[in-house]
């Protein structure tokens, strides 16, 4: 339950940041939110709590959805709620369904739920564009990344033991 709680609070905290951190307009006129750095992890841990408590990581999104709701404004949860449920819906399929190494399914089922997520996220704030979705998706990707590396060097080790 430690992950399913951390999955919750990540996801209102996620929501409260982009609530409170505007986000950045780059050259271009393109926005980019600066906690899409750490959106990436709650993708990840998400991954985590279904290994632990299996399906019943849908409950838990909606109620980090919820809570979103009444702490991050109407706005900011709406857009979060419908691109978690979104991308969230696609990354925990290809996690569940495909049957590679935890490290492998959780880089690939972030490459799959991270950029609709984001895609979803920016078209309902009215921030839409091909290059802010490319460069939050590759923020998003930082966690997933990283996390992949790390638990595939502690598979790998434990292949060889």
């Amino acid at each position: 339950m430690k992950y399913a709680f951390l999955y919750v609070a990540s996801v209102v905290l996620v929501n409260l940041a982009f609530a409170v951190i505007g986000p950045l307009t780059l050259p271009g006129g393109y926005v980019w939110s600066p906690v899409a750095l750490v959106v990436g992890f709650t993708f990840v841990i998400r991954d985590y709590v279904q290994r632990a408590i299996g399906h019943w990581v849908l409950p838990a999104m909606l109620v980090g959805g919820m809570i979103s709701w009444a702490m991050a404004g109407q706005d900011i949860a709406l857009a979060s709620m419908a691109a978690f449920l979104a991308g969230e819906l696609l990354d925990w399929a290809v996690y569940t369904f495909t049957r590679k190494p935890f490290s492998q399914r959780v880089l690939i089922s972030s490459a799959v739920g991270t950029p609709i997520d984001s895609c979803v996220f920016m078209y309902l704030l009215g921030m839409f564009s091909v290059p802010g979705v490319l460069l939050m998706t590759a923020s998003k990707m930082v966690g997933a990344v990283a996390v992949f590396y790390l638990t595939r060097r502690r598979e790998l080790a434990a292949q060889q033991a």
